[in-house]
């Protein structure tokens, strides 16, 4: 199958500049805060209250100076220790609450955000994921996502609790001596230039750093999971993708590196000017006492108020910095969150009714995206129960035929319809809920066996469960493991056999009881014995049931009603074995190429030339 067209994702350019702030997604991420508002306003009242107390210290400190000491008033001395005291204490309880709410509301709203993006994946349409890198996938709805859990946590509160603390303790500078405040304000820019320059060098290598996560996510990804493991040991590929990895972690160390050493230039520079701040209000408010115009109370009070001053505008001007980053994050979040979502509105739709199995392709076409047709003009029909056949050279189209039925892709024209019904005027759910798969490449789960079949129809009892076992011939093997039906089978079903895994997948669909059935018959790569245990867990699953199979074996051919051969997306020869047989075009050179060689090595006790289930049934009705 080629690969899914749709829309993909780009890669986020780094070289673009910080101003650049996407101010319009700015409603839509305040619309994640909405639920929270009654709490959200908690917080900001905590945050006030904390900049009102912040403000307290140092006026206890000049009272303790200008008042208690040169009196010698004790009783005064009490109150100012009692007062230093208590807005320790309430402080340091408000700023817990703050905290714990603050973090509160930030998780569930990451919770909120993380649960519709996975929901939101899951219905993204399957050219989507053909496309997409899965640690790429993974990257966007783990790190992303949790990269803006200090966004939302931290860059909003952060905002309002250094603009109240900047306005509160300006007024309080201000009404203490407006000569001093004018003086410690002086400072200021030399702490708003460095501060925007190094923001925009951290923002740059943020970014960097973020997409060199992701590549080593797909990384790890597909070389540490087990069919990378052991494509790598059978290659012996492992020196080689340890010095990949050894490459990309020397890249991502590197820009880390830059962002660190930013930083720690940045600090030097902060705490340089931090000491210029004090120098200043102690030269000229000592030159003020001398004068008489304020008390040294009121200097220690200023050098204190300073560093309340200088930290909150270090962090409002690198604001801008911050929300472009915060910005940049649920950029990448929302390009998800953005796509197409599989047959819009589908859900809207009117449900299938039950199914009696008459499938008909009438003139349908299909491509992959904006690329070639794929299948043109496909036109067949399929009476209920039959045995449908799909043979022809590999990359004929015969998957993309099986997978239109269930929709798990959108034809380019034409109509497919299931008991004279079009398949597009009905909601996929009820649709697929009555189709079955076992695809070529069976996956199980990294769970249980019971967990993996009753994926199929959670709410199946344990003896259904049993009896979809015993149909699929894996019954016996399962109740011989030490913990029967509670064998975790590892990833992708590491641990079994592929007979086992495909009988295992045979008994899930047995379960879910669907009344199309559609396979993709890879049994050749197992030995004659366990293939022989698959063909007869297949026989109660077509049995009675419409049935699409791609064929791969001669037993298979033998028993369909109908034999379609499939070659560069075209259906270009239709009927019985014997039929095709006597045209003497593709199906015959197939014969000959693919399954003559099956004939003369028949298992035992096989047929070599069964009938069609038709014919069966006609000839099983009459016995009665």
């Amino acid at each position: 199958m080629g690969m899914g067209g749709g829309r993909g994702f780009h890669r986020m350019n780094f070289d673009e500049p910080v101003g650049a702030v996407a101010w319009h997604l700015l409603p839509r991420v305040l619309s994640y805060y909405r639920p929270y508002i009654w709490q959200i306003l908690l917080v900001l009242l905590a945050i006030l209250l904390q900049a009102g107390l912040n403000l307290i210290p140092p006026l206890l400190r000049k009272t303790l100076v200008d008042n208690v000491l040169p009196s010698y008033d004790f009783t005064l001395l009490v109150w100012v220790s009692f007062g230093w005291i208590a807005t320790a204490v309430t402080g340091g309880l408000v700023s817990v609450g703050e905290a714990y709410l603050n973090n509160w509301i930030g998780l569930r709203i990451i919770r909120d955000i993380r649960n519709r993006m996975f929901a939101h994946l899951q219905q993204l349409p399957l050219s989507f994921f053909n496309m997409a890198r899965t640690g790429e996938v993974i990257s966007r709805l783990n790190n992303d996502v949790n990269g803006i859990q200090g966004v939302v946590s931290g860059t909003v509160t952060s905002a309002v609790s250094n603009v109240a603390n900047l306005v509160f303790v300006l007024a309080t500078i201000f009404t203490l001596n407006w000569k001093l405040a004018l003086v410690g304000c002086a400072v200021v820019p030399l702490f708003v230039i460095p501060t925007r320059l190094v923001g925009k060098t951290r923002w740059r290598m943020a970014k960097a750093t973020q997409e060199k996560f992701s590549v080593i996510n797909a990384f790890i990804n597909e070389r540490l999971g087990v069919s990378g493991i052991i494509l790598g040991k059978i290659f012996d590929r492992r020196k080689h993708e340890s010095a990949t990895f050894n490459q990309l972690s020397e890249e991502l160390a590197k820009y880390q590196l830059k962002d660190t050493q930013a930083g720690r230039w940045f600090f030097m520079a902060i705490r340089t000017f931090e000491s210029i701040g004090p120098a200043m209000i102690f030269w000229y408010g000592g030159l003020l006492f001398i004068r008489g115009e304020i008390t040294i109370g009121t200097i220690l009070a200023f050098a204190e108020y300073l560093s309340r001053l200088y930290r909150p505008v270090t962090q409002l001007s690198n604001l801008h910095v911050d929300i472009a980053r915060s910005m940049a994050l649920f950029e990448r979040i929302f390009e998800y969150l953005d796509m197409e979502v599989e047959c819009p509105g589908n859900e809207n739709l009117p449900s299938m009714p039950p199914i009696q199995g008459r499938i008909v392709f009438d003139r349908v076409s299909f491509r992959y995206g904006p690329g070639p047709e794929v299948l043109t003009d496909v036109s067949f029909s399929v009476e209920p129960g039959q045995l449908v056949a799909l043979v022809g050279p590999s990359g004929a189209g015969k998957t993309t035929i099986t997978n239109l039925v269930p929709r798990l892709y959108e034809i380019s024209s034409g109509a497919i319809l299931i008991d004279d019904i079009d398949v597009r005027t009905v909601s996929l759910s009820s649709l697929r809920q009555q189709i079955g798969m076992v695809t070529q490449d069976t996956f199980l789960f990294n769970t249980t066996i019971r967990d993996n079949l009753l994926y199929a129809r959670p709410t199946a009892t344990e003896e259904e469960m049993i009896a979809a076992a015993r149909a699929a011939n894996i019954h016996d093997f399962i109740s011989g493991l030490p913990e029967g039906y509670d064998t975790v089978v590892g990833e992708r079903g590491v641990k079994l056999s592929g007979g086992e895994k495909q009988r295992i997948s045979i008994a899930r669909v047995i379960l879910k009881d669907p009344r199309i059935f559609i396979l993709d018959e890879a049994t050749s790569s197992l030995d004659s014995r366990v293939e022989h245990l698959v063909q007869q867990a297949l026989a109660p699953l077509i049995a009675e049931r419409t049935s699409l199979v791609i064929a791969h074996r001669l037993s298979t051919i033998l028993a369909a009603d109908l034999i379609l051969v499939v070659d560069k997306g075209r259906i270009v020869e239709s009927g019985t074995h014997s039929e095709l047989l006597a045209l003497n075009g593709l199906y015959a050179e197939l014969y000959e190429q693919q399954f003559s060689a099956q004939a003369e090595g028949v298992l035992p006790g096989e047929e070599v030339t069964p009938e069609p289930k038709s014919k069966r049934r006609e000839r099983s009705r009459a016995g009665h």
